[in-house]
């Protein structure tokens, strides 16, 4: 969730229902060097807690000294994330990358733990490929070195985030007699009616949302009112993603600069947006301006043209 589940993005989520979020992941190289982007991913309000700082790296060391830079922060959580399957951080032996070297895995956790008061938990995949699922046995051993909960990806990185999630494994590891933490399952998990077939199906103590939430800051009021009583709200109205959306730019240019607001929001507009038919000309206009009134404009467009459609 690079460049998505930052400060603008979670305040929308928390308003909409998440009970818990996750910074983006900062490069334990990058924070302990100083670099402003790692630094700037630090930054965590009131309004959000509980709220987990989220780091990866490859480097004990270094990984040792960015737990003591996060602690000072004074997060809630510090979340150790072994799940990223991107070719720059997996490659490079971080993220995903890890699962090919569990003993090192085991002893970095270990030391995370070690080094700080706060708890600490972990996100990480099923395993690299096929041939190594070693989540279960993985799962314990990380519980044994003193981590608190477990967020379990039901994919391995050789997959990304292609086919479809297996929550089997997850399964095994909530059901794991030995398994005292909770257990959150992640992957695929768009509605109120997928998240409470896999909790009944799988046991889980929870679930962790990730794409699913890009566009839809809704999903987690969507959630909870189905496991409430089982009612599906209804769809967010055009008028009320415009609202959001303009808000979420105006947040994010507030946080960042109108540069780099503007821009980074582009990663958003067909998310909020999605469904709508004959929608292309208004996307390139969003993706493409670099002028925030210009983006108003089309904004306020898009609510008059489409304010009457359902999605």
């Amino acid at each position: 969730m690079e460049d998505v589940s930052d400060p603008p993005f979670r305040a929308l989520c928390k308003r909409y229902g998440a009970d818990m979020m996750y910074t983006e992941f900062i490069s334990s190289e990058g924070l302990i060097r100083d670099a402003a982007k790692s630094v700037q991913k630090l930054d965590i309000y009131e309004y959000e807690r509980p709220i987990g700082i989220q780091i990866f790296g490859s480097d004990i060391e270094s990984m040792k000294k960015t737990t003591e830079i996060v602690e000072k922060t004074n997060p809630d959580v510090i979340d150790i994330n072994y799940g990223c399957p991107v070719k720059k951080v997996a490659c490079k032996g971080a993220g995903a990358g890890i699962l090919q070297d569990i003993p090192k895995m085991v002893e970095m956790t270990k030391e995370i733990v070690n080094t700080t008061h706060l708890p600490v938990t972990v996100k990480t995949r099923l395993g690299w490929d096929d041939s190594t699922k070693y989540i279960v046995e993985v799962a314990e051993r990380l519980q044994d070195v003193g981590i608190e909960a477990i967020s379990i990806h039901g994919r391995t990185r050789k997959q990304m985030y292609k086919g479809d999630a297996d929550w089997s494994l997850i399964a095994e590891v909530k059901n794991n007699p030995r398994m005292k933490i909770p257990v959150f399952g992640n992957g695929d998990i768009n509605s109120g009616e997928k998240a409470v077939e896999y909790r009944d199906r799988y046991g889980v103590d929870g679930i962790m949302i990730g794409r699913a939430a890009i566009g839809n800051p809704w999903v987690f009021n969507d959630i909870k009112q189905y496991m409430k009583d089982e009612t599906i709200r209804p769809s967010a109205s055009i008028k009320e993603r415009v609202q959001v959306t303009k808000e979420h730019l105006d947040m994010s240019i507030e946080w960042k600069g109108e540069i780099l607001g503007i821009n980074e929001m582009k990663r958003h507009y067909a998310n909020y947006f999605k469904g709508i038919p004959n929608f292309k000309e208004y996307r390139m206009k969003l993706v493409t301006s670099m002028d925030l009134q210009e983006v108003y404009d089309t904004l306020a467009k898009i609510e008059s043209e489409f304010g009457a459609v359902e999605i």
